[in-house]
């Protein structure tokens, strides 16, 4: 069967070096012995090194020509290939509730949406690691006053711990992005909760990330309304940028006292 053809709208970049491919493959050994699940496999050039590690193990795949190759080239996953779309998938039916590491080489046109759908699973989700855009990996890991951080940032970290890897030059690619990639793993950070109202915690993250270059009470009159006594604290001097995650957290429950 022969190779199959990257496609744009699919956001495809086939990995071609082998040593990066068994690198990124080893890092679900971060959480050992649980089941793992690969978004986009393509033609399974991590795929191979992961059925190595002889854990339970499944791939979802959205292109109607690479499940044709994976079952030819990789019989032994059986059934263990899914032909769906990801981000419209139950993640609680893949291991029958059980627990598993998210990974992949994540297409680059909606790596920021999987990441908000592993954070609807984060119960179910230990683990998560994988290679996307350079930028969307320095956005996820960092810390409050840098440029790149911001709503990612934040509902991430409020859940993960996250580490950048290393960075992948665009030219072990076929064919090779506009952009330099990068190897994170994220982490559960133990907590069971916020401590909050989760749903007004993301609401008001998003909300005065809008207007990241201005005063926080800019964005923060959308929501306690512009005659608020609260607004007057010198906190909302600051730039949405300078909060940490559990500064947010604080935020968050004073909102919901005054509302």
């Amino acid at each position: 069967m022969p190779a199959v053809k990257p496609k744009k709208f699919l956001g495809q970049h086939f990995l071609t070096d082998l040593k990066v491919a068994s690198d990124i493959a080893d890092t679900v050994d971060l959480c050992p012995g649980i089941p793992v699940l690969e978004v986009g496999p393509g033609m399974g050039v991590l795929t191979q090194y992961i059925l190595k590690k002889d854990r339970p193990f499944k791939v979802v795949e959205i292109d109607r020509e690479s499940v044709p190759y994976l079952q030819e080239h990789f019989p032994q996953l059986g059934d263990g290939i899914i032909e769906a779309d990801f981000l419209k998938m139950d993640l609680d039916k893949v291991f029958e509730g059980k627990p598993f590491v998210l990974t992949g080489n994540y297409p680059y046109n909606i790596s920021s949406q999987i990441f908000f759908k592993m954070l609807e699973y984060k119960d179910l989700i230990p683990c998560c690691t994988g290679m996307i855009q350079k930028e969307v990996a320095e956005r996820m890991a960092a810390k409050p006053g840098t440029k790149a951080y911001g709503v990612l940032s934040v509902l991430i970290q409020a859940w993960y711990d996250v580490d950048y890897l290393f960075t992948v030059h665009e030219n072990v690619f076929n064919p090779p992005p506009k952009v330099k990639s990068a190897v994170i793993s994220l982490r559960r950070n133990g907590k069971d909760s916020l401590g909050c109202d989760e749903k007004l915690f993301r609401r008001i993250v998003k909300t005065v990330f809008t207007m990241r270059r201005k005063m926080l009470r800019n964005g923060m009159r959308q929501i306690v309304g512009k005659d608020s006594k609260m607004l007057e604290d010198k906190l909302f001097d600051k730039r949405p940028e300078q909060l940490s995650v559990e500064e947010y957290i604080s935020l968050t429950n004073r909102v919901e006292a005054e509302l």
